[in-house]
């Protein structure tokens, strides 16, 4: 297992194509929902805190911030630090974390798999960030992706469905090999 900051490198070499960083993000959402199911909230999901081993096999590490949380919410204390770009609206201005931010992390990760491990928002420090997502700003449909896959993306940055759900339109792509 490697860990995933060497992402856009060993990608190059290693995918041959876009369903094979769908595979990528299916093996993400499945470890996401076990989480979920578990009412544990990640609160630092990122390509950095994924393990990948030479047959593109992704696990999710890094459980430092994860928290139990009996309502699906965890509130921070004030102070807390937390991966701005990587951070749905609510975590930014009230440091509130569910399973929905997690979901919206989970959107940032597929765009970080599907642009071979470019570092959302790259142009702008944390401070723009925040202004832009609070305007409404989203990350652009990167190139390797297909108008399904870009949805499933802004529906993570929109509606949040929960893990199970994302899990099974990931199953449905699979099985009609649409993606």
């Amino acid at each position: 297992m490697e860990n995933a900051r060497n992402m856009n490198m060993r990608l190059e070499v290693l995918v041959s194509d876009s369903k094979e960083l769908l595979e990528i993000c299916y093996d993400v959402c499945g470890a996401m929902a076990f989480l979920e199911s578990c009412r544990f909230t990640h609160r630092d999901l990122a390509a950095r805190n994924c393990l990948v081993d030479s047959s593109l096999t992704v696990k999710v590490s890094d459980f430092g911030m994860t928290r139990y949380v009996l309502d699906d919410q965890y509130i921070s204390s004030l102070g807390t630090k937390f991966p701005v770009k990587w951070s749905a609206p609510e975590v930014i201005h009230y440091t509130k974390f569910s399973s929905k931010t997690d979901v919206w992390a989970f959107g940032i990760l597929m765009w970080e798999v599907f642009t071979l491990g470019k570092q959302p928002y790259k142009l702008y420090d944390n401070m723009q960030v925040t202004e832009k997502v609070s305007q409404g700003y989203r990350l652009y449909r990167p190139q390797l992706v297909s108008d399904i896959i870009y949805q499933i993306m802004y529906n993570c940055w929109h509606e949040r469905p929960a893990f199970y759900q994302l899990l099974s339109f990931f199953e449905a792509l699979r099985e009609d090999n649409r993606a």
